[in-house]
């Protein structure tokens, strides 16, 4: 019995991505975020990222720079999910404080506990309402 007790306090400290699904990452990057918390942010982040990056550091600054729509996001919405050129893609309906609306794509590599973010890009606004 206790065994089956420690085991899910153990999942849950073994790892990030630890067999989540894309939403589940992406929810738990953005919760980093929110917080603040660049250096747990960046352990979501695929290994080709942390060799462009370097830091928790400059990877926050990206962030800060480039999206800053998923610092603390008022809304997240999945939309489509599916594969493109090798990679799971989840895109994801972002709305920030001020009300504005993005399109992002992500992209993972990986499954269970070694999926990462690979790449995040903002999608051209389409013109139609959502």
């Amino acid at each position: 019995m206790r065994q089956t007790l420690l085991l899910p306090l153990f999942l849950s400290l073994a790892g990030p991505a630890l067999g989540q699904s894309a939403t589940e990452v992406i929810d738990a990057q953005i919760e980093a975020l929110r917080q603040g918390d660049y250096e747990t942010a960046f352990t979501f982040a695929a290994p080709a990222l942390h060799e462009i990056f370097g830091t928790p550091g400059n990877f926050g600054r990206m962030i800060e720079t480039g999206y800053p729509m998923v610092l603390d996001p008022a809304e997240v919405r999945y939309l489509d999910h599916g594969e493109r050129a090798g990679f799971e893609v989840q895109n994801v309906l972002i709305e920030d404080r001020a009300g504005a609306v993005f399109l992002l794509e992500y992209l993972f590599i990986g499954e269970g506990p070694s999926r990462r973010i690979a790449g995040v890009r903002l999608l051209p606004e389409t013109g139609t309402g959502v």
